[in-house]
């Protein structure tokens, strides 16, 4: 199938799934962003996912995620080229071209809203190439939140598993995953020890049931605040009944009529924890290869 007949198939899935949700599907927030990109459509290693949160910020909105190819090329310049995004002196503009000349990106990701449009740029290393925190912390772009918390990371053992980077344009925040979290770090004990730590909001016993099953974990950080925003742990599952605590009913909505490409589901369950309380999200995997990194 070409790049163009796969877009055109994407599209309508995703107007699909919106109409699951009783989302409104605005085509010129959503085409404008598949042609940008077009020519990761008729890769076979593209991941394509979706996904849904139960906070207010994420309310009346499903958003669609996917991996670009080749690797070369700046996703954000493109975005800007394509009138996807709108230029900006704020640091948040610069910080994807520094960390690029100071580390090698494998793979990049593309975030978009239904109604919100473009949104976000991952940056993906490999699984054998995780970053330390150190090597891009001091970055005149990054915000200084990531360097005042080196000593925490490096006390929790994360300070060498960056995985992935996301930059989230439209909110001017951005996220540190961590892969290869040590065991600890998903204990009852430990995770409420940390939320503590970071000045969160006490985990609810569903929260903590759900971090016992966590394979890793992540930090959203702005330039406003020296503060780490928020941390969320993600649970990888093919049949949402075996997670340890139930779905919200919205969640289980958006599972039933949003389809899988090859017939199989692949799911990543998250809880997001920020001074405020937590909050849940779900990604359902359109389309998954073995091996490749999944987006939380």
């Amino acid at each position: 199938m070409s790049a163009t007949a796969e877009m055109d198939e994407l599209y309508a899935v995703i107007e699909q799934s919106a109409r699951t949700l009783g989302v409104p599907c605005a085509p010129e927030k959503v085409r404008p962003v598949l042609a940008a990109y077009e020519d990761a459509f008729g890769h076979a290693a593209t991941v394509v996912a979706f996904r849904v949160a139960t906070s207010i910020r994420h309310a009346g909105e499903l958003d669609c995620r996917f991996t670009t190819h080749p690797d070369e090329r700046d996703p954000y310049a493109t975005a800007l080229a394509a009138g996807l995004a709108g230029r900006t002196d704020h640091p948040v503009g610069a910080v994807l071209a520094q960390l690029q000349g100071r580390c090698h990106v494998d793979s990049h990701g593309i975030d978009f809203g239904v109604v919100g449009g473009f949104k976000k740029v991952y940056a993906f290393f490999t699984p054998d190439d995780l970053q330390e925190v150190a090597k891009f912390a001091d970055l005149p772009a990054m915000p200084r939140a990531l360097a005042e918390h080196t000593g925490f990371f490096a006390r929790h053992g994360l300070a060498d598993r960056v995985g992935v980077v996301g930059v989230d344009y439209g909110h001017r925040t951005l996220n540190v995953y961590f892969n290869d979290v040590p065991a600890q770090l998903f204990e009852p004990g430990t995770i409420t020890a940390t939320l503590r730590e970071l000045g969160m909001a006490r985990p609810s016993e569903q929260m903590l049931k759900l971090g016992r099953e966590a394979f890793g974990l992540y930090v959203t950080l702005g330039w406003d605040s020296p503060r780490i925003e928020r941390i969320c742990y993600a649970v990888t599952t093919a049949d949402l009944a075996a997670l340890p605590v139930p779905v919200e009913p919205e969640i289980e909505r958006f599972v039933r009529g949003v389809p899988a490409d090859d017939g199989d589901r692949k799911f990543v369950y998250g809880v997001a924890v920020a001074p405020e309380g937590e909050y849940y999200k779900l990604e359902s995997h359109y389309r998954w290869k073995p091996g490749t990194m999944d987006f939380i």
